[in-house]
């Protein structure tokens, strides 16, 4: 018997493909988490600081961030989202195309909580995804809102 409970997953995309692959991913796992889509930098950050359209916005329990984005890059964001007391305890998962050495390392240095680069297959980017949400749904602890360092 398991005890989790759906969390609230904040993903970080700006390409359409990805974005509807991720979805098809939550929706074929049995888990029922909730899924939430902004398109760059500076949204992910209105959204976490509930800013302008995001008032509303739930908390994320974790945050799948792209690397490459628009108006702000995907290492700026880690960068304000470890920096922040309010923000930091939010796992951050780094999902991106990138396979540099430099990247893997820099967004560790960063505080990352993992680093993932997308599979091109189909079925291995569903499974991926699904593994990662399984995880973080299943095996790890997460801190919940008002929780901070």
């Amino acid at each position: 018997m398991t005890d989790w409970q759906p969390i609230d997953v904040l993903l970080v995309e700006d390409d359409q493909g990805d974005i509807l692959l991720t979805k098809e991913a939550f929706d074929l796992n049995k888990v029922r988490n909730r899924l939430n889509v902004v398109n760059d930098g500076e949204q992910a950050m209105a959204y976490l600081r509930k800013q302008d359209s995001f008032s509303d916005a739930t908390r994320p329990d974790l945050i799948l961030l792209d690397l490459n984005l628009p108006r702000m890059s995907g290492m700026e964001v880690l960068q304000e989202v470890k920096a922040d007391p309010l923000l930091r305890t939010i796992p951050v998962v780094i999902l991106t195309t990138s396979e540099a050495e430099e990247d893997i390392l820099h967004s560790y240095r960063l505080h990352a909580n993992a680093y993932v680069s997308k599979p091109v297959d189909f079925e291995q980017f569903i499974r991926v995804v699904q593994q990662i949400d399984d995880f973080f749904v299943t095996v790890v602890k997460l801190p919940r809102e008002g929780q901070r360092l």
